[in-house]
């Protein structure tokens, strides 16, 4: 028995020492993995951090590259901005406004050169005085959003990788960017990198941190492509809703956006053309007749055009007349139903122009009419663009002339930034009140005659932020539609317009601004959005005259011929950033 039980003590020993050790092999392998996946997860970690490494100095050495292109480029920076009241029944509305444009030139201290006439040393002392206890907007403030920042890099700023978003046809990479220091002027914010090239096409935030006597305003900037690896500032809107500043005491409501346009206009046009220009020996013939040549009355008229296309010529040189196009054509066909239906003949035929600046205005210079951007975008309708058409033609009619001092081509040999110093088109009051006249008995006469309530309408419009907006109503090379407070152009219009009521959702009065002319930064060339139209809901959404944000639909097409369009190839990298996601430097 004592065997046995020896026996059974010895079986169960070996039993649980057997048991034992299956238990001690199976958890073996369970405690062992843990211990070898650091070693796993570290080599990973390390190889996704190296590629969004890779990715990060691609996206800061292009921002790099882009910053030093920038001080050797200068196209035309326009900014406009809109101060907002509260309003019960639009939730804001326009209480006043404030208008920059100059010739970009981040290599000066203002990093822009003022083509308007009123910035000079005296105004901006005065303004100073007068603007104590008020904000004083800096043109050179806004330029500062078209690049992210001097000091861009991963030594002075984290990077968090978000996600893929498409802008337009454009795939690009999304990082919330955060400086590791907050020193003054330091951006915060978003940035859109497109997948190919790595060059940032959008960043939304701001610069900070603000001070007491400096003030960074939240921003959108957008960039455009022109051509191979070349994406450069376009737009950029800016807003603040509430912004608390002098010790809390008051609050800053605004809205505004920069535009930029003009990259390649200029000398290097005229250079271009002169490279490209054949000249057919055989084929170049004098056209003009004998008869003709030695008449005074073609003389005269040949005197006045050339006035007219030195003066044309000089603005498109400028960037501040865009180039002709078929936005033009579009306008002349307006002008057209307004000659035939009035048996006009007007000899050297009439010309429509388009300034690019935002300001309404619009004015002749000899035959040619010229309507600013902004007017063209906020007209609600054919009839009201008759009427500002019907103005300027009934100057052409009446025979009100082009002073011909502009026929001698050294008046034309001025910087850019003299423009509107240098050409004047304001007639007299007594030409302008004979215009009016004979602008309503010729729109009387024409297909528009049953639709100039609308005109009247778009009118009292003006009439109704002509106080808040005087930066957007002031002319600058023709006279001024409104005097005051008032419309003074075409005033009699008003009289059968129907009643202006903003909160009525199916009367559209006016239209925002950016609603209808797109501008190609890099050439000047303008054509005609075909936006789809949306139906409004509230009658905030009308923005009569109003800055609106925009979003752009990106593309790495362009319709410059001298530009490549191809796309490049991808470049290095190639590994996703989601195999590094939220790795931050």
């Amino acid at each position: 028995m004592r065997n046995l039980n020896s026996k059974t003590l010895t079986f169960v020993f070996v039993l649980l020492f057997v048991t034992g050790s299956l238990v001690f092999a199976e958890q073996a392998p369970k405690q062992n993995p843990p211990a070898a996946a650091p070693p796993a997860a570290s080599a990973a970690d390390a190889k996704a951090n190296a590629q969004m490494n890779q990715i990060l100095d691609r996206i800061i050495g292009r921002e790099s590259v882009l910053a030093a292109q920038m001080k050797n480029m200068h196209p035309l920076v326009e900014t406009y901005l809109q101060s907002l009241d509260k309003d019960d029944n639009l939730a804001f509305r326009p209480a006043g406004d404030e208008y920059f444009l100059g010739k970009l030139d981040f290599a000066s201290e203002n990093k822009e050169h003022s083509l308007l006439k009123g910035d000079s040393v005296a105004g901006k002392i005065t303004s100073k005085f007068t603007q104590i206890y008020s904000v004083k907007y800096l043109a050179g403030g806004f330029a500062q959003m078209l690049v992210v920042d001097g000091h861009f890099d991963r030594k002075n700023y984290q990077f968090e990788y978000i996600r893929r978003e498409f802008l337009g046809s454009v795939r690009t990479l999304v990082f919330d960017v955060m400086p590791k220091k907050g020193g003054e002027g330091t951006f915060r914010g978003r940035i859109w990198a497109e997948d190919q090239e790595y060059n940032i096409v959008r960043f939304n935030g701001t610069y900070g941190p603000s001070t007491s006597n400096k003030m960074y305003f939240h921003f959108d900037s957008w960039r455009q492509y022109m051509g191979t690896g070349l994406w450069l500032p376009a737009y950029v809107y800016t807003e603040e809703s509430n912004m608390a500043y002098f010790v809390g005491v008051r609050h800053l409501r605004f809205k505004g956006e920069t535009r930029l346009w003009g990259y390649n206009v200029g000398k290097a046009n005229a250079q271009n053309e002169l490279t490209a220009m054949t000249v057919e020996s055989d084929d170049v013939k004098d056209k003009i007749e004998d008869a003709d040549g030695t008449s005074p009355v073609y003389a005269l008229r040949q005197w006045e055009r050339q006035a007219e296309d030195n003066v044309i010529q000089r603005l498109e040189k400028a960037a501040l007349l865009a180039p002709d196009g078929p936005v033009n054509k579009t306008l002349e066909t307006v002008v057209t139903n307004l000659e035939v239906t009035n048996n006009l003949n007007i000899e050297p035929d009439v010309r429509v122009r388009v300034m690019l600046t935002s300001p309404l205005e619009s004015f002749t210079i000899g035959h040619t009419i010229v309507l600013s951007r902004g007017l063209v975008d906020v007209l609600p309708d054919e009839a009201s663009l008759a009427m500002v058409l019907a103005h300027e033609l009934a100057h052409l009619a009446l025979g009100h002339q082009i002073d011909t001092m502009y026929s001698f081509n050294d008046r034309m040999l001025f910087e850019d930034p003299q423009a509107f110093e240098k050409i004047v088109m304001k007639r007299d009051p007594k030409e302008e009140e004979d215009a009016d006249k004979k602008a309503a008995d010729l729109l009387k006469n024409s297909p528009y005659k049953d639709k100039l309530g609308n005109a009247g309408l778009f009118l009292e419009a003006m009439n109704a932020r002509a106080g808040q907006l005087p930066n957007l109503l002031r002319s600058h090379i023709g006279n001024a539609m409104v005097k005051g407070s008032r419309v003074q152009r075409m005033a009699s219009l008003q009289i059968g317009a129907p009643k202006l009521e903003m909160t009525k959702l199916d009367q559209i009065a006016a239209l925002p601004l950016g609603g209808r002319i797109r501008v190609d930064p890099w050439n000047a060339k303008i054509e005609m959005l075909k936006a789809k139209p949306v139906a409004l809901l509230t009658a905030r959404e009308k923005m009569p005259f109003e800055v609106t944000p925009m979003y752009m639909y990106l593309t790495r097409q362009t319709s410059d011929s001298t530009a490549k369009t191809t796309q490049a190839t991808p470049a290095t990298p190639a590994t996703t950033p989601e195999k590094a996601a939220a790795a931050k430097q």
